[in-house]
């Protein structure tokens, strides 16, 4: 899969941008706060009509403005598809595929496959549970559009669940609908485990050659599924819980509390693993994805690298950017002089400076 071109009206810092991509390594350099993640940001939405930050709409429409255009052009197995994006201050946005609305985001689902990866992802390793769980949705939800509709049936019925035990505080008379919604938990919830069970043993597979040869082949990563309940036993479960849950007014069991731990030679990296070992669990883990996408679709992802090169050291970055030269890669940077200095290969450079973006030459050009 490739993206071919992108255009930007009133998004960000962009009054108006028109970009056209190479099929290989696409680099925007420049000063901190210019537009460059903006670029990237963009593409990723358009795939996923996600932002990578979890930004609401209103907050991508440029400064002063009522709403945002984007229009985002791919090929995928030859075959062209363009996706139009209006985003709104106030109402929904609105998606076309070949000039063709949409009614539900998840259509555009699965249309492209996107791999996004910043700073902060180095951080999964140590961060709390729901950025690892955020991992698994986003990443399942790109490769299978059952599963976003199990997630997102889940999610509506898991919101309506914890406002009725807040309703029933002041309504007990409530109490017997509580049964519709853990109905709805378990039939939902226990696809959503099953598939994450499969999803993690095909990400076994993947990458533990990848972190053994990350670590110097010193390591041996096995990452594993902390489930919070069992699909069989997510029924009974929510039933032993419900006196705890009304009095809490949340919801203690199901899917929505899963984990990942991640262990090296039976060591539990997350609470007592070193910076460095975290760090390259989180690059084995985005490596990995790629290979699963690879495999899954039989196809290659798009690739955006937030300035996550200035945080790993040379021998990361060399087996980073040689381990991806075969798919469609965004890199953002503040400089080139390391690419230069490793002879990397860039073929598209483009200079981002305070919303203006000058297209350099090539390396083929």
């Amino acid at each position: 899969m490739i993206v071919n071109s992108i255009k930007l009206n009133q998004f960000r810092n962009y009054e108006s941008l028109e970009l056209e991509f190479h099929p290989g390594t696409n680099l925007f350099y420049g000063d901190n706060a210019q537009g460059k993640t903006n670029i990237l940001e963009a593409v990723y939405l358009c795939g996923t009509t996600r932002s990578h930050k979890g930004s609401k709409d209103r907050e991508m429409i440029r400064f002063e403005q009522e709403e945002s255009h984007i229009r985002m052009e791919l090929s995928k197995a030859d075959i062209p598809w363009r996706i139009d994006m209006h985003l709104k201050k106030n109402k929904s946005k609105g998606i076309a595929v070949n000039g063709v609305p949409v009614k539900k985001a998840g259509e555009l689902i699965g249309i492209g496959n996107f791999i996004f990866f910043s700073p902060e992802d180095l951080n999964i390793i140590k961060n709390g549970p729901s950025e690892r769980r955020r991992f698994l949705d986003m990443e399942l939800c790109q490769l299978d559009k059952i599963y976003l509709h199990h997630l997102t049936s889940y999610s509506k019925a898991l919101a309506q669940r914890n406002k009725l035990l807040k309703d029933i505080a002041f309504h007990p008379e409530y109490e017997e609908m509580l049964d519709l919604w853990d109905a709805q938990m378990v039939q939902y919830g226990s696809r959503l485990i099953r598939q994450r069970e499969k999803f993690v043993e095909e990400l076994n597979q993947i990458i533990y050659g990848i972190h053994h040869n990350l670590s110097g082949k010193r390591e041996e990563l096995v990452v594993t599924y902390e489930k919070n309940a069992d699909p069989e036993e997510l029924e009974a479960l929510l039933k032993k819980s419900r006196e705890k849950d009304l009095k809490m007014h949340v919801t203690g069991c199901g899917p929505h509390r899963d984990d990942l731990c991640f262990m090296i030679q039976g060591v539990d990296i997350r609470r007592f693993g070193s910076q460095g070992q975290q760090r390259t669990a989180a690059l084995s883990l985005k490596l990995s994805e790629i290979e699963i996408v690879k495999r899954r679709i039989k196809d290659t992802p798009v690739l955006l690298l937030d300035d996550v090169l200035s945080e790993l050291d040379s021998s990361r970055q060399r087996y980073l950017l040689e381990n991806i030269h075969e798919i469609q890669t965004f890199i953002t940077c503040t400089g080139v002089d390391d690419f230069v200095k490793n002879h990397f290969r860039i073929d598209r450079l483009f200079q981002v400076t305070d919303g203006r973006v000058n297209v350099m030459k090539s390396s083929e050009e």
